[in-house]
């Protein structure tokens, strides 16, 4: 069931005549909007075919469960975004039936679209490549305050962006899995991301590196967030590697596992030097089964302003001396038994950004 709103001609009459006559007007006053009713996927599904060509808001019931049973096309859950789409959640959920029997993400924009998620919580996407969630290729993807949870892929757990733009304002991604990178966010192919007032909490990656977030050939910016409760082989909060950027503002890496690099792994490859900015920030508590707790740089660059890297184990920074501005305790409180299983190297993911 779908409401649906549009502005009008005005028409007046003139003359003794009673003639009719149009009004010059303008363009429409109001952008269409589509209200799709709880849990009408066909009418979802249509809304957003309807704004890829029109680009209408599209307005959800208030706190309703959509569930998605079956894809709409062999990757997504829903149709792809090609144009300019707005979904309002009105703190409702679009998810992944469990019990579905297809793999298929939630979202996908691609080359020149762009989607604008308010108010939303997307959980249980499953993908087989990458972008659990969502995946954004060289499109805009726009998440205000909205919940990524659950969602799982190869790579880019709950959110990957490839070669996109992608902003999170005051968005929690959280309990995501990737097998291999990013079990949070990935941000690749020369991709930015810019993430504002918001959480990375408790995301996973498997097998690989970046547990919250992993920074491969692009540029990064957080700003006031939350890093807490991810793990991963290398970066279990943050990996910034491949001459990528990442520059943190505002922002605590707190309470992260890794086998090394817990809190933040900066990573240089003969590809680029890995460039890592931290201001006003707090890298505490985070615990590395080998070498740096709170940051690991390898032949990378970390500048310190105004940010405490302090209570981390085994250490603070490694190698030492590495990051100016970082010490380390003179002794350790604890031994940290090492993993089972480690899965593949930790650098199976650098590739050439050609």
């Amino acid at each position: 069931m779908r409401f649906i709103s549009r502005s009008g001609a005005m028409t007046a009459a003139v003359g003794a005549g009673l003639s009719l006559a149009v009004l010059p007007i303008g363009a429409a006053s109001a952008a269409e909007d589509i209200r799709v009713a709880c849990n009408d996927i066909p009418g979802l599904v249509d809304a957003i075919n309807q704004a890829n060509t029109s680009g209408a808001r599209i307005t959800l019931a208030s706190r309703c469960t959509y569930t998605l049973t079956t894809a709409d096309n062999p990757d997504d859950g829903l149709p792809e975004i090609t144009g300019d789409v707005t979904i309002s959640g009105n703190g409702s959920t679009i998810r992944r039936d469990p019990d579905a029997t297809e793999s298929f993400r939630i979202f996908h924009v691609v080359s020149g679209g762009t989607l604008t998620l308010k108010s939303l919580t997307v959980t249980g996407g499953l993908s087989s490549t990458s972008g659990g969630g969502a995946l954004n290729e060289q499109g805009t993807l726009n998440l205000n305050d909205t919940v990524f949870k659950e969602n799982f892929a190869v790579t880019g757990g709950g959110v990957s962006n490839n070669g996109g733009q992608l902003n999170l304002e005051r968005t929690t991604v959280e309990r995501n899995t990737a097998a291999s990178f990013g079990g949070g966010v990935l941000n690749t192919g020369d991709g930015t991301a810019t993430m504002k007032r918001g959480s990375l909490l408790k995301n996973r990656a498997v097998t690989s590196n970046g547990g919250g977030f992993e920074n491969q050939v692009g540029t990064a910016t957080l700003e006031s967030v939350s890093v807490r409760g991810n793990t991963a082989i290398e970066g279990g909060g943050i990996r910034n590697v491949n001459g990528s950027t990442v520059n943190l503002k505002s922002t605590t890496l707190r309470e992260n596992i890794a086998v090394r690099g817990a809190g933040l792994s900066n990573l240089s490859t003969p590809f680029g030097t890995a460039i890592a900015t931290l201001v006003d920030s707090l890298v505490t508590r985070n615990t590395a089964i080998t070498a740096g707790g709170g940051i690991d740089n390898q032949a990378g660059q970390v500048t310190l302003t105004n940010t405490r890297v302090i209570n981390n184990e085994p250490d603070n920074c490694a190698p030492e001396g590495s990051v100016p501005g970082c010490t380390n305790p003179t002794t350790t409180s604890s031994t940290i038994d090492p993993p089972t299983t480690q899965g593949i190297e930790s650098d199976d993911d650098i590739k050439d950004p050609e």
